[in-house]
């Protein structure tokens, strides 16, 4: 079995590239000189290369920013059956260029008796979505395909087969706008479409729901902190960086609020599609101005006011490991962001400083230094995920549908 690689097509690639696509071409429409030489350029053409030839390539055109339209794909008859053609559609999909804090539209239409098409697009994650007559001729029938960027859910008991030859039937499964062709089977030897009924969430609904529950966290948050805060000016033993840490922890909570009531009023004016942005702000804005101050604050508080320092470090050290164990896992807001080195860097000093603040006020050291490291890398982690990072997306390949149980 030859070895093969994959990259971003140049244009001395054209001749072989056209070559491959008259010889194994497996799209309805193969490119133009002229239109392939514009995708080449764009960056919408990749191809898979063994011993320096071209052996497999996939193509796209772009009709509009954010939506990419697949043209065509091929592999060499002896360089099939080895995943080529699966690869180069999951490379191509996944550096579709797209508009800021916006999700790519990535489509492609084939044939009904294009089977090879149809397989390695309901393999990739698209489904088919409608029936498309894109000829005068009435028996000219096409499948709209589509990629699925969010989790769906089907109905297990609303899903049924339908040959690839019964075209009317098709056409009837796929006119109802929750319908999609979800795999491509056998049935009594002939290949034929799972057509399946996927259930419909209200968007509305679900962001009001997402904005109250963000509101009556932020909430409560406040609640403990103004309470604790409360506490530290009726304590004279109460660390004095940590009532500002608390101060600031309150002021930040308080904004996460607005921006979550914010976030409510967008949605009910519906004027535009920046609920998502809004919902960052009070994400972030919480997390890193409220609850963690909040947290980190407790064991530096205890230690400053018991005598027993080993109760101290025992429940510093607690809670520095719960953060820690927080901060890798898939709840937290760090998780839903592509990581640097900086940012794990910053998210260890999150975490060690419960332990490092304690350790501080129970040998009897000044922790102003310690509460500016802590501040400045709350602050840095904010700016970072608000201006640095795109929006909250998804953080690791998930299939695109499942099965409601």
């Amino acid at each position: 079995m030859a070895a093969w690689t994959t990259r971003v097509a140049c244009p001395d690639d054209q001749t072989e590239i056209r070559c491959l696509l008259s010889d194994a071409c497996d799209a309805v429409v193969v490119p133009s000189s002229e239109l392939l030489a514009d995708a080449i350029a764009r960056g919408l053409v990749r191809v898979a290369e063994s011993d320096g030839n071209v052996v497999g390539c996939i193509a796209a055109e772009g009709p509009a920013l954010g939506h990419v339209r697949l043209s065509a794909i091929a592999v060499r008859d002896d360089m099939r059956r080895q995943g080529m053609g699966c690869r180069l559609l999951a490379e191509m999909v996944e550096e579709v260029p797209q508009k800021p804090n916006e999700p790519p539209l990535i489509s492609a239409v084939a044939g009904i008796e294009e089977l090879a098409v149809a397989g390695l697009l309901l393999k990739g994650g698209f489904i088919g979505t409608r029936i498309m007559r894109t000829g005068r001729a009435g028996d000219d029938v096409h499948i709209h395909y589509q990629y699925k960027l969010r989790v769906e859910y089907i109905d297990p008991d609303a899903r049924h087969l339908v040959p690839v030859g019964a075209r009317e039937q098709l056409t009837e499964s796929l006119a109802p706008a929750d319908h999609a062709v979800t795999a491509l089977v056998t049935l009594a030897g002939e290949p034929a479409f799972e057509v399946a009924r996927f259930e419909r969430d209200d968007p509305a609904t679900l962001q009001s729901g997402e904005a109250a529950a963000g509101i009556a966290f932020s909430g409560s948050i406040l609640a403990a902190i103004t309470f604790l805060l409360g506490f530290a000016f009726a304590s004279s033993r109460f660390p004095d960086d940590v009532r500002l840490l608390l101060i600031g922890a309150t002021f930040s909570t308080v904004l996460s609020l607005i921006v979550y009531a914010s976030a409510s009023g967008e949605l009910a004016r519906i004027r535009s599609n920046s609920f998502g942005r809004i919902m960052k702000w009070g994400n972030v804005l919480s997390e890193y101005g409220g609850v963690f101050p909040f947290l980190i604050s407790l064991p530096v508080t205890y230690a400053q006011i018991s005598d027993d320092p080993w109760t101290s470090m025992v429940l510093a050290v607690v809670i520095s490991a719960a953060i820690g164990w927080y901060e890798r896992s898939e709840f937290s807001i760090a998780h839903r962001f592509h990581r640097s080195s900086s940012e794990v860097a910053l998210m260890a000093v999150t975490a060690v400083s419960p332990a490092v603040g304690s350790v501080l006020v129970a040998a009897h050291v000044t922790s102003w230094p310690w509460t500016m490291v802590l501040t400045a890398t709350l602050a840095a982690r904010t700016w970072l995920y608000l201006f640095r990072r795109g929006p909250e997306s998804g953080i690791e390949e998930r299939r695109q549908w499942q099965i409601r149980e």
